[in-house]
């Protein structure tokens, strides 16, 4: 197989190299000054322990497919649609990404949708260069067919054996999507972070904004894999270590209005509570000022972790007060 990496940036761009480093054929597909500087120099990738400069090819948009090419969606939750339009829905695709809402998106063109669920610390310093955090390995990726719980021809299992191959984790699964909103609870911290930085009380208001959320999934029924066995699954295989010379930043949030990119992916996080709180009808003051404050910030071009803490938390209880009245 060859896999196509949509959004070859932090996530994308790991998982491509690991491939790539096992052998397999891989294509990046980037954009900007990034693709420039893969088409020119190659992805250099730097982990806690090596760095290399691998030769990988790149294009910055669609090219002419074949039969046994997998697409890999690497992208933010809102460029998903964009970014696969060009390209022809008999491909399998895999959903690389955040949140619950992409599989459901890309199954109403493509009938070959996989979900999985990333573990993958990792960010994007300069363009062309990835620096992946994860020791030993540089990210632990569940995967499954969606949204069959049966993978007829086995290519989550063919997909996971391949990630496995070279400094990653691969796990096919039938239950991706427990995975997944699993997951989603964990990046519900991620507006939090983005808008006020690692200060004293921002972890109140993340667990303030889960313990809403599971409130949510419990009330609409909806299944997640427990913190526990999160831990069991992961252990110590993707610790995030430091980098010499690479400073790191926040999640991908953070990163986000750390290159004023205009958008943030807060409506597929926090967003996706707030649109089953508003379904099953229950309240979500938490999840929708992050939502609201992060888009405000992304819109604004506001630089991250530049939200005083007491202006988040007085946001959040105003909006609870209006909403028990």
């Amino acid at each position: 197989m060859r896999y196509i990496v949509i959004g070859a940036g932090a996530v994308g761009g790991t998982i491509g190299a690991r491939l790539a480093q096992g052998g397999h054929e891989v294509l990046l597909i980037a954009r900007g000054a990034h693709y420039e500087a893969l088409r020119r120099d190659g992805l250099r990738l730097i982990t806690p322990e090596s760095e290399e400069t691998l030769d990988i090819p790149a294009a910055d948009g669609p090219v002419p497919t074949r039969d046994d090419d997998v697409l890999i969606l690497a992208t933010k939750s809102q460029d998903t649609i964009a970014a696969l339009a060009p390209w022809p829905a008999d491909l399998p695709v895999v959903c690389a990404q955040n949140g619950v809402a992409n599989e459901r998106m890309v199954l109403r063109r493509f009938e070959r949708v996989y979900g999985m669920c990333v573990w993958l610390p990792a960010q994007l310093p300069q363009p062309g260069v990835i620096a992946a955090h994860g020791h030993p390995y540089s990210g632990m990726l569940h995967l499954g067919r969606y949204p069959q719980t049966v993978d007829d021809d086995g290519l989550a299992a063919r997909i996971a054996d391949d990630l496995s191959k070279r400094g990653l984790v691969g796990r096919a699964v039938p239950d991706v999507m427990r995975w997944k909103y699993a997951k989603l609870l964990g990046n519900l911290g991620n507006a939090v972070e983005a808008l006020v930085g690692h200060v004293p009380g921002m972890a109140e208001v993340a667990e303030r904004a889960r313990a809403e959320a599971r409130a949510v999934l419990e009330h609409a029924g909806i299944a997640y894999a427990t913190a526990e066995e999160e831990a069991r699954a992961r252990g110590h295989q993707v610790d995030a270590r430091p980098i010499e010379g690479v400073e790191r930043g926040g999640g991908s949030s953070w990163q986000s209005l750390a290159r004023s990119a205009g958008s943030i992916e807060a409506d597929y996080l926090n967003g996706e509570i707030v649109l089953l709180g508003r379904e099953h009808g229950v309240a979500t003051p938490v999840n929708e000022t992050l939502r609201r404050e992060a888009n405000r910030f992304a819109r604004e071009k506001q630089p991250p972790g530049s939200m005083p803490l007491e202006i988040l938390q007085h946001l959040i209880d105003a909006r609870s007060a209006a909403g028990s009245r």
